[in-house]
């Protein structure tokens, strides 16, 4: 079998994005360099205690799996859980900076409106506003400003759903992540499960990593029934090569491989919320494991080496991927979140207070690491992850 990161390559997908931080890397980085996010001074106002934040992200190829689900079963409640993943992607990295209160929220949607219909677009819309508001019930204040519905079937056979979220802070609230420094312990928050404000059980897939997912686990079922669903230009033999249908039970799990792959991207903003409010200064960083996976770390923190020793055990969808495509578990880790998909940086005291943050909303947690001085001739950030007797090693 190829090598993983081959696989990648013939997608069209790259789990290291080497080229984009190559460019992004050498750009203004904004008043806090070391943060999640760039955050930029409050242009808006010029008020010099305040700053602002503008952030996109979206679903990813997540949607494609939407429109496989809707066009195999018919249900177009599907996209209820797509809008989430798009929200998700931005509000969480905007929690990693301390903000989880008022933010204004806009969707851009494009499709091919001959694939993807009127009542697809709509659950789409409900969706939107079905979660803003369940978390506007929970004390969050998150507020639609609208957004755009483009039809551009010339760019895409099926819909992709992003979102761009905007907010105000004070510049003292914010949350540095320059400030990871060696001595803290690093707590991890389950991906998987059901949250207190879950609706059903999460297989912990989030927004990352599903291109290969897909392609992975699902059959040439999908590659001569849906053609608009992949780049023709790509080779056939790095499409569709799994050995499942979506109504496939996963193994090891209740859910159906089409549901695991389709679980809602979980927000961790109550708890992040919580932890800001509880913890205070005793919280010197958090990350949300997206792209990069469990490396994601390695971009944040000053002079250090992270060391995961405590993961958590792999998810069942995880398993089954690795298991299907022979992925090495050095990409695995670098793809995927395996386990916790959000993780804080703090004072060793306030382990158990914040795992009993966790707890109160239903989700597991625990210590997964730590961090040291950085063992590097250059003293630069690095990783390792201990596993089963066997260490992982990333960044150099």
């Amino acid at each position: 079998m190829d090598s993983s990161q081959n696989r990648y390559n013939q997608r069209g997908v790259s789990s290291s994005k080497e080229e984009v931080h190559k460019i992004v890397d050498h750009m203004d980085r904004g008043l806090f360099p070391g943060a999640f996010c760039k955050i930029t001074p409050d242009l808006l106002t010029g008020n010099q205690a305040l700053c602002n934040l503008i952030h996109s992200d979206g679903a990813g190829t997540k949607s494609i799996l939407g429109y496989l689900w809707y066009r195999e079963t018919g249900d177009p409640k599907v996209f209820h859980g797509i809008a989430q993943d798009s929200i998700v992607m931005n509000l969480d990295d905007l929690a990693c900076v301390g903000i989880w209160d008022r933010i204004v929220l806009s969707s851009t949607v494009n499709r091919n409106a001959k694939n993807f219909p009127g009542e697809a677009l709509a659950a789409l819309i409900e969706g939107t506003e079905e979660f803003l508001e369940n978390l506007r019930s929970l004390g969050i204040s998150v507020e639609s400003g609208g957004g755009e519905t483009a039809d551009v079937g010339d760019l895409t056979g099926t819909v992709t759903v992003d979102s761009c979220a905007v907010a105000v802070a004070q510049r003292k609230d914010i949350i540095d992540n320059h400030n990871i420094l060696p001595g803290l312990a690093i707590v991890g928050f389950s991906s998987c499960g059901q949250a207190t404000y879950e609706k059903r059980e999460n297989s912990g897939i989030g927004s990352n990593g599903l291109t290969s997912a897909r392609h992975e686990l699902l059959s040439k079922h999908y590659l001569e029934k849906y053609p608009e669903s992949f780049d023709p230009e790509t080779n056939p033999e790095y499409l569709y090569c799994g050995p499942h249908r979506m109504q496939d039970s996963l193994p090891q799990s209740q859910l159906k491989v089409g549901e695991a792959l389709l679980s809602p991207t979980r927000t961790y903003l109550p708890i992040a919320r919580k932890i800001i409010e509880e913890c205070g200064e005793q919280v010197l960083g958090l990350v949300h494991c997206s792209g990069g996976g469990q490396t994601k770390c390695m971009r944040f923190g000053n002079q250090v080496h992270h060391i995961k020793d405590n993961l958590f055990e792999s998810p069942p969808l995880f398993q089954e991927i690795q298991k299907v495509s022979g992925t090495s578990d050095q990409e695995m880790y670098q793809v995927y979140n395996m386990g916790h998909r959000f993780e804080a940086y703090c004072e060793p005291e306030a382990i158990d207070t914040l795992i009993g943050i966790g707890n109160s909303f239903g989700i597991e947690a625990k210590r997964v690491g730590y961090t040291e001085e950085s063992k590097k001739e250059d003293h630069s950030n690095h990783l390792d992850i201990k596993l089963d007797g066997k260490t992982l090693s990333y960044g150099g």
